[in-house]
């Protein structure tokens, strides 16, 4: 009998399609229409907010075609937080005007296909890839995105029946075909639910994008490959576009939607952000490697957590507020907020690969982050005190770095991620060094190093230059506490480098807080 890859699931997911009684609607007295539209709004609101259930998400979406007219989609810890959230909707004006022609019903589902070393042994795993695990199985709804949905199966024919191969034969397609999916990072984010045993096909598929053209272009792509042209079969697709639950009213009235782009001061505010998607890839990975059908904003979680690098500070491991820091570094005549005003959030990861292989890789998911109007850059820098490379991810919006470090993940020989060490890090970001002080620079450098190995609390430091501009640098540290690289921050050898720093650094360095 073939082997079963291992899986484990997550959030339950509730697709729940409405169909608009037109006739109905326009022959409706305006009292009747606008409580409809009063507590629709106040249901879709309220969810959107998750305010039924502890955790979850929810999003609301026009639906394009005369399959159904809205959808609306759940993610909840448990299938009676769906059925609680379905009910609900019966229960406002607005359901006496909507039918609802089909649903679906699945979880969100990683399995042992891509990460078996997650299911030997998860307390092992590396805690980056635990966390973007976590975020595979409890994923977030993009904001403002284009949808597709639809479900799939793996063939069971007499000629091909996927049930049928090995693993290793099943594992190797998988692979391929989640190369394809590395080719849409930064254009297309996903999630997908397992559906067996729970609807009439295997996998509930949902893709989203700024651009549906890209929607069309990964489908497509990816039915030239075995996984799909010998082993897959398609449900009915569902095309449409997220909109603010303040809009609903607007969209009943057949405005445009979302307003915010169409008006002056029309409501755009959506309770959760851009998220991160797994990629159980029709339950197998299918469409991911690094995400899959997974993108910029999407496709993996950014190993689930948020960036503790932002270039405005992050916060300490004792729980204190990066603004605490950042003012005692301010009397300390040390700048740790961000240059010329900026808002940016960076994710840094640490890579003992080949540099130039990990360059090579990290230039394909550049060239699709730079699609994203919140990409700022995405650079590789070797360190000069031992054998590994960082990776690092300039966003303007957090959630957008988040899931930028999601596919960043799946680089070769990613060995952690910055601020999951133990104890408290620092990271001087980014030293731009005029070009004449370059050696002087790094001279110096290697002097503080050797006062800092003497220091109470410390435990490394690195200095580490982008391959592409050895002139833009960044030091990396780590201490057993707070209160230890505090210390060294006090001292007056660290004023005076600070001092001598003003005159050959070309602008003011940030500093950004870890763990």
């Amino acid at each position: 009998m073939p082997e079963a890859p291992p899986t484990d699931e997550g959030w339950f997911v509730l697709h729940d399609f409405r169909t608009v009684d037109w006739d109905a609607w326009r022959d409706a007295p305006d009292r009747e229409r606008e409580r409809a539209v009063e507590e629709g709004t106040a249901y879709l609101e309220r969810h959107e907010a998750v305010a039924d259930a502890d955790e979850g998400a929810s999003a609301v979406f026009s639906v394009i075609g005369h399959k159904a007219d809205l959808l609306v989609v759940h993610f909840r810890p448990t299938l009676d937080d769906l059925s609680r959230a379905e009910r609900a909707f019966e229960r406002t004006a607005l359901a006496g005007f909507t039918e609802q022609p089909t649903s679906y019903v699945s979880v969100t589902e990683i399995s042992g296909y891509s990460t078996p070393e997650y299911f030997e042994d998860p307390e092992s795993a590396d805690e980056g890839l635990r966390r973007y695990m976590e975020g595979k199985l409890a994923p977030e709804i993009p904001d403002d995105e284009y949808v597709s949905f639809y479900p799939m199966s793996k063939r069971r024919g007499e000629e091909h029946n996927w049930y049928d191969l090995s693993f290793e034969e099943r594992a190797d397609m998988m692979a391929t075909h989640a190369e394809t999916g590395k080719e849409y990072a930064g254009k297309i984010k996903q999630v997908i639910a397992s559906s067996v045993g729970f609807d009439d096909y295997e996998w509930g598929v949902t893709l989203f994008s700024d651009d549906p053209t890209h929607i069309k272009d990964i489908v497509y792509d990816m039915r030239f490959d075995e996984v799909s042209s010998k082993y897959g079969e398609f449900g009915t697709f569902y095309v449409g576009r997220r909109f603010p639950p303040s809009d609903l009213g607007a969209y009943l009235r057949g405005d445009a939607v979302p307003t915010s782009e169409h008006e002056e001061g029309g409501s755009h505010a959506h309770a959760h952000g851009d998220g991160a998607h797994g990629d159980s890839a029709h339950g197998d990975s299918a469409h991911s490697g690094s995400g899959g059908h997974g993108g910029a904003h999407g496709g993996g979680s950014a190993h689930g957590d948020s960036p503790h690098g932002s270039e405005a500070g992050g916060s300490d491991g004792d729980g204190d507020g990066d603004g605490d820091i950042r003012e005692e570094l301010a009397d300390l005549n040390i700048y740790a907020g961000q240059p010329h005003g900026e808002d940016v959030y960076a994710t840094v990861l640490y890579s003992e690969a080949d540099t130039d292989e990990l360059f090579e890789e990290v230039t394909g998911l550049r060239g699709n982050f730079d699609h994203y109007g919140t990409h700022v850059k995405t650079a590789v820098y070797e360190a000069r005190g031992r054998p590994r490379s960082a990776v690092v991810s300039i966003w303007e919006t957090q959630s957008a770095a988040e899931t930028a470090a999601g596919f960043l993940s799946e680089l070769p020989d990613i060995v952690s991620r910055a601020g999951e060490e133990s104890g408290f890090g620092t990271m001087g970001m980014f030293y731009t060094v005029k070009p004449e002080h370059h050696d002087d620079f790094v001279d110096t450098f290697g002097t503080v190093g050797e006062l800092l190995e003497g220091m109470d609390g410390h435990q490394e430091t690195d200095l580490l230059m982008n391959l592409e501009d050895e002139n833009d640098m960044f030091i990396s540290s780590q201490w057993d506490a707070r209160e230890d690289a505090m210390a060294f921050f006090r001292s007056d050898d660290f004023r005076e480098t600070v001092e001598w720093g003003r005159d050959v650094l070309a602008d003011r360095p940030r500093h950004v807080f870890l763990a």
